[in-house]
């Protein structure tokens, strides 16, 4: 394993609400993405999901209020929570989550990634 450069490794793509794998430790996979605009309402019945900003600000709306975070912000999600990532400007975020998480849990959109499609980079 080699340390990773979380800088460089976000310059690698533009696309957003497409997680990228980065490290994997005891089944929970490391992902980095950026998001702009909302991604969907969805929940992950069975995995907690934990969100760290690095830069911009990312608002984790909850049908019963909003979680606003900043650089150097975490959040977790618990499993069942039924949530929408948005970002009014491009944020970069990581994501720490289970091996078997669906990107949208069982909501399927134009903007799920299916697990086999969130690539290593």
């Amino acid at each position: 394993m080699k340390k990773i450069n979380l800088e460089q490794k976000f310059s690698l793509f533009d696309e957003t609400w497409t997680p990228k794998i980065i490290a994997e430790s005891n089944g929970q996979l490391v992902k980095i993405a950026k998001g702009q605009g909302e991604l969907v309402w969805h929940s992950h019945n069975n995995e907690d999901e934990l969100f760290i900003v690095f830069k911009g600000q990312l608002t984790l709306k909850f049908r019963d209020g909003d979680v606003t975070l900043g650089p150097g912000e975490l959040y977790v999600v618990p499993k069942g929570v039924e949530h929408c990532p948005f970002a009014e400007e491009e944020t970069h975020f990581l994501m720490v989550e289970p091996a078997s998480t669906a990107h949208t849990g069982s909501i399927k959109s134009d903007a799920t990634v299916d697990i086999s499609d969130q690539n290593w980079i």
